[in-house]
């Protein structure tokens, strides 16, 4: 899929306000998501749903965006608001499902030989495919093929933009780490990686080899790269975005240094990288006081921004998003699915359903009755008295429709024995 690409033009300045960063209504009569189950070469055995706006230009743009540990492609195309933004800038959204059960389960390959290598098989070939598949059956544009996800979805693209420069003209990262930091298999879960247990550590020259090493021989222009993290995130440390920066930097032969500095939101704070016509290659966005839960509301829309993607004409016009009036919340029920144990900690997935009633937002409790303890978690703002576990929703993983269970709302890794408690569902 080699292609040329124009240069992109410096991000446009007046991002995001606070009061934009509602989650999107999607329009009335909006598209569905359907399953592709023979898209090409799936040396990965990901499985591939796709989101096609019913306007949408004569050559539309294609966003890959991917889920984190334990989920689906289905899952974070209703827990993101990458399909309402689809509906409104007219371009089509890939959701992979990854299907390889090392240590959290449904992670997407990062770890292993072939996930490194061009053209080597497992996951990067997989989406690759997808890609293509959207663009022979939906005339897409070779020149703007973007990428996101989310941890592991961000990491898988990281490891796209460094295998395949060729194909995706940038990526928006949240919560990933740099291509190369998991060393195999072994390394991967948490509680024995090297990568993630805080130390990791390469200079900008050793992050930036990998990177020029996936894909030796290519000259052409480089896809541009935006990071998000958490500063708080306990499950892949704050530090790795640092380690990410120096990576991407150094492939662009940029300093380490920011060449400007702003916060498009209150509690976001940007620090960019700009080669020496003012293009900005690089930005890395810490959330402050958040944990491994993004994206959260907006951010969908800052990286879309920053693909260039709020300046596409969908084609005949779009329906401006409705306005709504949220549902009354109702009852709800949950449940703790153990879904990994290695003696020493478990990962347990927490699934929301709804009653009679939409969920707009939820609250979790449960008893340990074992010792158990929570040390670190995701997709949702957790507190812990005594052996009593409370977890509430992060905004975007609220809503849960009538009757209908939100699977791996989130979820979380506990030391001591593998159980499931009895969990108590209140709307809030």
């Amino acid at each position: 899929m080699k292609r040329t690409r124009a240069a992109f033009a410096a991000v446009l300045s007046g991002l995001l306000l606070t009061a934009a960063a509602i989650a999107l209504a999607p329009p009335a009569a909006a598209a569905a998501l359907t399953e592709v189950t023979d898209f090409g070469d799936n040396p990965g055995n990901l499985r591939m749903h796709l989101y096609v706006p019913d306007v949408r230009p004569a050559e539309p743009a294609i966003l890959v965006a991917m889920h984190g540990c334990g989920g689906s492609g289905t899952g974070f195309y209703s827990g993101s608001e990458f399909a309402a933004l689809a509906d409104q800038y007219g371009f089509i959204v890939i959701y992979p499902t990854a299907t390889k059960q090392t240590a959290m389960g449904n992670c997407f390959d990062v770890w292993s030989a072939a996930s490194k290598t061009r053209g080597g098989g497992s996951d990067p070939a997989s989406v690759v495919s997808m890609v293509e598949y959207a663009q022979q059956q939906y005339n897409g544009d070779a020149e703007r093929v973007f990428v996101t996800g989310s941890s592991s979805g961000g990491m898988e693209t990281n490891a796209l933009l460094a295998l395949y420069p060729d194909v995706f003209a940038a990526g928006s990262a949240f919560m990933g780490v740099p291509f190369t930091c998991f060393a195999n298999e072994a390394d991967f879960p948490p509680q024995t990686s090297r990568c993630v247990n805080g130390s990791m550590d390469r200079t900008p020259q050793s992050w930036g080899d990998s990177v020029r090493q996936a894909y030796p021989g290519y000259s052409g222009p480089r896809p541009r790269v935006q990071l998000w993290h958490g500063s708080q995130d306990n499950l892949v440390p704050y530090q790795l975005l640092q380690e990410a920066v120096d990576q991407w930097t150094n492939v662009f032969g940029l300093s380490q240094n920011p060449t400007a500095t702003d916060r498009p939101q209150p509690n976001w704070e940007r620090k960019r990288y700009a080669d020496t016509a003012g293009n900005v290659q690089v930005e890395a966005i810490t959330a402050v006081g958040a944990g491994h839960n993004l994206p959260q509301s907006g951010m969908a829309r800052l990286a879309i921004e920053f693909f260039g993607l709020h300046q596409s004409d969908p084609g005949g016009g779009t329906t401006p998003p409705e306005e709504t009036t949220p549902p009354p919340s109702g009852d709800c029920t949950a449940a703790v699915r153990v879904v990994g144990d290695w003696g020493s900690g478990w990962q347990g997935n927490v699934d929301v359903t709804a009653g009679s009633r939409a969920l707009t937002a939820w609250t979790l409790t449960w008893t340990w009755p074992g010792g158990q303890t929570v040390s670190s978690s995701w997709n949702a703002q957790v507190s812990t008295a005594g052996t009593t576990v409370t977890a509430r929703d992060v905004g975007w993983n609220g809503a849960v429709a009538a009757g209908q269970t939100r699977t791996a709302a989130w979820g979380f890794i506990a030391s001591g024995s593998a159980v499931s408690p009895t969990v108590t569902c209140a709307a809030s």
